[in-house]
């Protein structure tokens, strides 16, 4: 997610600057092309008399800009056009193309009053006057350069050469700012027009002083006694000049712009432009795929860690290492946690083979041995030895129904007949079955009951679970001990204990006494030996009923083993 969030923000936000600053170039290029192809046709207009032949211009300035240009007439006749006769013209005009009225730079560099400088009309010089003015400039730098001054010179359209420079009086002849004849003819026809012009007092206008149109002319003409500005003769000027230079200029145009194949005109991006957009994306795109596959190789390397354990064969329980705190650090961990349980039932499965096969074996020996001597004629078949093996088939029949249990509970058939069971009774029903053996052995077997504790459970299944703790207390008390059964009430649970005074168990192994074939006392004698599934099968009946079942003994105190299970209400007894 961190990824995709970062590649997606980088690549929208540099997306979004690209294209910004391609735009913005773009916008620059047609807005600068726009100006050119202005700029061209209005020195076309400038330097003929009419737009005759400018169809060629068009078409070269169409094919080098990539855009579509058309020129009409002021009613919206074509003069010109690059598309196709008939195509329709864009929505409205982009420009004006009127050398004598401009109203922008047409010129690179040249600041304009309004009229285009390539429009020189009759100031035009000849040849001749071009090269006598080009070596008068020349006499001129060279002399300002003696003096130790700098300057440049210029060709302006009308063919006069005109120098830049701080000019010392030493070299101020006046010969290169002496109108020509040309000019001098021209200037002449302009002071004509002023002469008429209604707006310039007579007695206040004066020659003009200039030579060229690269020269603004100018008249001396403070302001009247009647208040009239000045900027009126100026103007005055202006209107003589554009009247001079009229005849020599084509008419006025209007300039359509738009893009090629009747598209709207916008702003295409150049292939520099698209290709720095998708290299900009493409190395995101880069990026994100080599982090991509640098996490994706951290994230896949413990999964084939684990796969790869998990294809050893199980006998070998391979683990795996936990080098990281992410979810796969824990799926690592819980594998290994697995694997550990897997280990420990193996161990456990192998251990309980032993122990049903050492279980099993002991009496069916003890049974065939006899048996074997009795075929033989060694020993007659008297009733102690037909009590000794009528004895060690119980034994037999004994641990195969705790295996039958413990086979029904582990495959969830072990079925419960509920009903109302008394827990006095039910104590008394245990004590009688285990008296005689607990008077063979010496042991006293006492009970304390708390009268009207009910359970809703299985009689017979209660009476083995509590059998079973009766029988293990038996079997690890000595002679002279007291085996104590009592039963009470705690909140709306029923409280049974079984106590001995025997030897007790160690604290290490009080965690293992409900484990399957698991003993203390691994000598398997007949006197503290059992087949290890008893209090197995009293944790498991009880859980079966809802209740719990604990082991505590403190130390030198005996073993104590409690159950706690849910009371229910005394049920109602009939009346006679």
């Amino acid at each position: 997610m961190a990824i995709v969030a970062v590649s997606v923000g980088a690549t929208a936000w540099l997306a979004v600057e690209t294209t910004t600053r391609a735009i913005q170039e773009e916008r620059g290029q047609v807005l600068s092309d726009d100006n050119d192809i202005l700029r061209q046709l209005g020195g076309f207009a400038a330097t003929h008399a009419d737009w005759d032949g400018v169809q060629t211009l068009v078409r070269t300035l169409s094919r080098t800009m990539d855009r579509r240009i058309a020129l009409t007439t002021e009613p919206g006749y074509t003069i010109a056009d690059s598309a196709a006769p008939g195509t329709a013209l864009p929505a409205r005009a982009s420009a004006t193309v009127e050398p004598l009225n401009t109203d922008t730079y047409t010129e690179p560099g040249a600041q304009l009053a309004g009229i285009d400088p390539r429009a020189v009309g009759p100031y035009l010089l000849p040849p001749a006057e071009q090269a006598q003015v080009k070596t008068l400039a020349e006499k001129r730098l060279a002399c300002i350069g003696r003096y130790g001054f700098g300057g440049s010179s210029r060709r302006i359209p009308s063919g006069r050469t005109v120098v830049t420079a701080t000019v010392p009086l030493q070299c101020a002849d006046g010969e290169l700012n002496t109108p020509t004849r040309t000019e001098q003819k021209a200037l002449d026809e302009l002071n004509a027009l002023i002469d008429s012009c209604p707006d310039v007092e007579q007695e206040k206008r004066t020659p003009l002083a200039g030579a060229g149109i690269d020269l603004i002319p100018g008249v001396n003409t403070p302001a009247s006694d009647s208040g009239r500005p000045l900027g009126q003769a100026q103007s005055c000027v202006d209107n003589a000049r554009r009247a001079q230079l009229d005849p020599y200029v084509a008419p006025r145009a209007r300039l359509y712009l738009g893009s090629l194949g009747q598209q709207p005109a916008g702003f295409n991006l150049s292939p520099a432009n698209k290709a720095k957009i998708v290299g900009v994306t493409g190395l995101v795109l880069a990026v994100t795929v080599a982090m991509t596959a640098v996490v994706a190789s951290r994230l896949v390397r413990p999964l084939r860690a684990l796969t790869a354990a998990a294809q050893q064969p199980p006998q070998r329980h391979a683990r795996v290492a936990v080098t990281t705190k992410d979810e796969t650090g824990y799926l690592a961990a819980a594998f290994n946690d697995l694997t550990a349980r897997r280990e420990q039932m193996e161990t456990q499965r192998k251990a309980m083979v032993s122990d049903i096969a050492h279980e099993l074996r002991t009496p069916l020996t003890n049974i065939r041995g006899w048996l074997e001597v009795t075929r033989d004629g060694l020993l007659p078949p008297d009733p102690d030895l037909i009590a000794s093996l009528h004895d060690e088939a119980l034994l037999l029949q004994h641990i195969i129904d705790d295996l039958q249990d413990l086979a029904a509970v582990d495959a969830g058939t072990l079925r419960l007949h509920r009903e109302p069971v008394g827990v006095d009774e039910l104590v008394a029903q245990v004590v009688s079955a285990h008296r005689s053996r607990a008077e063979a052995a010496g042991i006293r077997l006492r009970t304390r009951t708390t009268p009207g504790l009910w359970l809703d459970a299985d009689p017979v299944r209660m009476r083995q679970a509590l059998g079973n703790l009766v029988a293990n207390a038996l079997r690890h008390t000595p002679a002279d001990g007291t085996v104590t059964i009592t039963a009470r009430q705690a909140g709306d649970l029923a409280i049974l204990t079984v106590e001995d005074t025997g030897g007790g168990i160690a604290p290490e192994d009080l965690p293992h006494v409900f484990e399957r074939f698991w003993r203390a006392e691994k000598s398997r004698s007949r006197r503290t030996g059992g087949s290890g599934l008893g209090l197995s099968i009293v944790g498991q009946l009880v859980e079966a009923h809802g209740g719990t079942v604990t082991a505590d003994s403190p130390p030198g105190a005996g073993a104590a083993f409690t159950v706690r299970l849910p009371l229910r209400p005394e049920p109602e007894r009939l009346s006679p």
